[in-house]
């Protein structure tokens, strides 16, 4: 079943047209990698994926049940984020905002999902540690627990591993498909990492003077014509 629908999408800003003629789909389960080179617009085409900013034309329906506010959302960390002052737990945790509303707090259920995302990305440990006195590692981590806590369904990730050492990268791609095969989420990730791409994606979307979307096995036949 398509979660998410793009046609005849065209993204950029103040009017002026970065990418366009973008038509793809995302159907549940699908494990789907955005590869380009720097300044082609992944960054821009996950940020109006998640409603952060408007398409300058065309159309993005979500369907299977899929909310735009119901979509988990790891971005590229800047310096000042990684030096956030609030303990593991209050970060995972503010991951469920979407559901809080207007309640000054978070209730039990929320709490329970915390404690379950952690224990999965295996930082309980950790949970009353301070964010910025963490490894990179770890606080990659922190924040993935933090994106699961907004979803059960589809997760974005832009440059998860950006970074990272190589042993750290390999953890963190291996949690990421195992958040894919066994929890049944969908993942759409930005990647600069070929290898990667190629080893753990079902589908590919490169953009760039031209755009490419299908199978990790068509985009392998194309490239090699």
């Amino acid at each position: 079943m398509e979660q998410i629908i793009c046609q005849n999408l065209a993204i950029g800003y103040d009017g002026k047209v970065l990418l366009q003629d973008i038509n793809f789909s995302v159907k549940e389960g699908d494990y789907l990698c955005i590869i380009g080179e720097n300044g082609s617009g992944k960054s821009t085409l996950m940020r109006t994926l998640l409603n952060l900013q408007q398409p300058i034309h065309g159309k993005i329906t979500f369907g299977a049940g899929v909310k735009s506010d119901e979509i988990g959302y790891l971005p590229q960390q800047t310096v000042i984020q990684k030096d956030f002052p609030a303990s593991v737990r209050e970060i995972v945790l503010s991951g469920c905002q979407n559901r809080v509303g207007m309640r000054p707090f978070y209730n039990r259920s929320e709490k329970k999902r915390a404690c379950e995302m952690m224990e999965k990305l295996q930082i309980t440990n950790l949970e009353n540690r301070c964010y910025r006195e963490l490894s990179g590692g770890q606080q990659q981590r922190v924040l993935l627990a933090r994106a699961l806590c907004a979803t059960k369904k589809i997760l974005l990730l832009d440059e998860p591993v950006s970074g990272l050492d190589p042993k750290v990268t390999d953890e963190m791609y291996r949690l990421i498909e195992k958040i894919n095969c066994e929890d049944k989420i969908t993942i759409i990730m930005i990647s600069h990492d070929m290898k990667a791409a190629m080893n753990y994606a079902s589908h590919i979307l490169h953009i760039g003077e031209e755009v490419f979307y299908g199978t990790r096995q068509e985009y392998e036949s194309d490239v090699t014509v």
